[in-house]
């Protein structure tokens, strides 16, 4: 698949012109910010950037950075968009419309980049921006432009799923074909379209196709955190999603499987990872099963080999045999 992301490292550059080259990347890939850089002249920093779908995902890491977006640079380029910052490492400060986000590792904001803005980010930092026309959410400008700089907890609830996919994105930006693209993007704003409106207490303003696609994402990422638990089971997924079995069951249904049985083809898609990981070498295929949750020999056997097509021991004699070849 050809590539899509470009990668820009301002170390690349001449020092005399560092500060200038860095600027002119990230207007290219967000938006026109006067930049300060409080490492010297001989910084190193790195611009990836990538499209996903209808999103723009560009990520910005090195040495202690300051980012301003005046009413200057808003006449001479008014991007017309939103972006969310996501803290994927260090410690940044967020700042717009009055209000003060301090994002640690996981947590995200939102931006207006038609309205000043400011950004203070800490030495060794990443910052991953998803730009996105407004229109992709189901809220109004007025109700948008109310949630800018506020910080997303990003250790859990809806708000982790948003920043774990936008770091996801930014690591698989050459990874998809368009159709996945599409999906991806799909879910990522559902997922903030769900966020956001939580945080104004308006959930029925989110469409209710929405709503169930980013429901359905949270019970999977929900299962896969769990799937090393043998008695993992539907009252137990409803129970922690606070819907009920019923309802679960009906989910799942739309996507014409079962929740048993998405748990049970996860578990192989893991069991499989594992059996052929050379950090699991040393463990027999019994140990591997146990670490994906089967406890049942003969049927994780048998299972493995109605999708894979033959049984795990020979399935792994034959990768490590092919990787000997090469």
């Amino acid at each position: 698949m050809a590539s899509v992301s470009i990668l820009i490292r301002a170390e690349d550059e001449p020092v005399a012109t560092r500060l200038d080259y860095l600027q002119a990347a990230v207007r290219d890939s967000i938006a026109p910010f006067d930049l300060q850089v409080d490492a010297g002249p001989d910084f190193s920093h790195q611009v990836l950037t990538g499209t996903i779908g209808e999103l723009q995902v560009t990520s910005v890491s090195g040495p202690s950075l300051e980012a301003a977006r005046s009413r200057r640079l808003i006449r001479e380029s008014d991007q017309e968009l939103f972006k969310i910052d996501v803290q994927a490492r260090g410690q940044s400060v967020v700042l717009q419309d009055g209000r003060e986000a301090v994002l640690r590792p996981g947590d995200f904001t939102l931006v207006d980049l038609s309205d000043p803005s400011k950004l203070a980010s800490s030495h060794d930092h990443e910052v991953i921006a998803v730009m996105f026309a407004p229109g992709l959410l189901p809220l109004s400008m007025d109700e948008l432009t109310r949630l800018t700089a506020l910080r997303f907890a990003g250790d859990n609830g809806v708000g982790g799923m948003v920043s774990s996919l936008g770091g996801h994105l930014r690591h698989h930006l050459d990874d998809y074909d368009s159709a996945a693209r599409l999906g991806l993007a799909a879910a990522l704003t559902d997922l903030l379209g769900v966020a956001l409106a939580g945080r104004l207490d308006r959930h029925s303003t989110v469409p209710r196709d929405s709503r169930r696609r980013a429901l359905l994402l949270r019970v999977r990422a929900f299962i896969d955190r769990r799937l090393d638990d043998p008695r993992l089971s539907p009252g137990e997924i409803a129970a922690a999603h606070f819907i009920s079995v019923r309802q679960l069951h009906k989910l799942f249904e739309a996507e014409e499987t079962t929740v048993a049985g998405w748990i049970r083809t996860r578990r192989l898609e893991r069991f499989r990872h594992d059996l052929v990981d050379p950090a699991f070498q040393a463990l027999s295929v019994g140990a591997i099963a146990t670490r994906s949750g089967f406890i049942d020999a003969p049927h994780f056997t048998r299972a493995f080999r109605a999708a894979y097509g033959v049984p795990p021991a020979e399935y792994r004699r034959r990768h490590l045999a092919a990787v000997a070849d090469r």
